[in-house]
């Protein structure tokens, strides 16, 4: 329980270089099998740059990202903020991602002094079972991989996602049918955390670590009418995040992710974060490109 969270420990701490330019020193832990940088890597060291540009107090409400480049796992990131605007309440920091001399991300994230307000509503959280009730990601894979009749190729892609190390425990509440190529609406619920103790501590450290947590799995609730179809290429091309209320992000949170729409070879999704006692903690959007083989998967068994 005491093991301290890895996205703490190497994934979100830059080495600064510079008063407002930092550095990723390559440590990137996990990499997606496209083998480009994870997106939510991106966003969450973006935002840590930008949170070392304010003072103390200042707490993030909303960034706003667009991915310009493919990321290079093999080499550092360098991030550069600059201060767009201090204010009185509100400031804002521009962060610029660099590999190989050129822009491969850039985003805008807004800080607030904290404010009170009697104008407050939000949405009711869904009803589902509690985190321990469900079984988790790896749990489940390796249920599906006790099934005798399953096809060799999709066997060895399990086992392939079984053995990444990805810093986040994920539980799905109705996890789909691997099996089954059939439409499912485009709506998918986790119960998500980080893996590892962050504790205590400034609520800019935890809404990194949300930033890197929200973009995991979060495009795929655009595919799940689709499934009939071989993905040629999936990529986000921007990401939008406002934090609504403080949280703890190595504690359990219900990701609520929803596709409205999908077309032109793009998709949009739709997300928010709830806190166990039915607070909305973040909201996030994002939209990315999808294409596909025309023609239909075959069977999985």
């Amino acid at each position: 329980g005491d093991l301290r969270s890895v996205l703490i420990t190497s994934v979100l701490n830059l080495e600064r270089l510079e008063v407002d330019l930092f550095r990723c020193a390559g440590r990137h832990h996990w990499v997606p099998a496209t083998q480009r940088l994870f997106g939510g890597q991106i966003v969450g060291q973006a935002l840590v740059a930008a949170a070392r540009a304010v003072s103390r107090d200042e707490q993030v409400h909303s960034l706003h990202c667009y991915f310009v480049r493919t990321g290079d796992p093999k080499v550092p990131v360098l991030y550069e903020v600059e201060r767009t605007r201090t204010g009185k309440s509100f400031s804002v920091r521009s962060v610029k991602a660099i590999q190989h001399g050129k822009p491969i991300f850039t985003c805008q994230a807004s800080f607030q002094l904290s404010q009170a307000s009697p104008v407050q509503h939000q949405f009711t959280m869904p009803a589902v079972p509690p985190p321990e009730e469900l079984l988790t990601q790896e749990e489940l894979i390796q249920k599906f991989l006790q099934n005798p009749n399953l096809a060799e190729r999709y066997r060895k892609h399990l086992t392939k996602i079984q053995a990444e190390d990805v810093p986040i425990d994920i539980k799905p509440v109705n996890p789909p049918d691997i099996f089954s190529s059939e439409p499912q609406e485009p709506k998918q619920l986790f119960w998500v955390r980080a893996r590892g103790y962050i504790g205590e501590t400034d609520m800019k450290v935890h809404c990194c670590v949300a930033a890197y947590i929200s973009d995991y799995a979060f495009l795929g609730t655009a595919l799940l009418p689709h499934r009939q179809y071989h993905i040629k290429f999936m990529v986000s091309l921007d990401h939008s995040m406002w934090f609504h209320a403080p949280f703890r992000s190595d504690h359990w949170m219900l990701y609520e992710c929803e596709s409205p729409w999908a077309g032109g070879c793009r998709g949009l999704v739709q997300g928010r974060l709830w806190r166990r006692d039915g607070v909305l903690a973040v909201t996030c959007a994002q939209e990315g490109v999808i294409r596909v083989e025309q023609t239909p998967n075959q069977s999985k068994l």
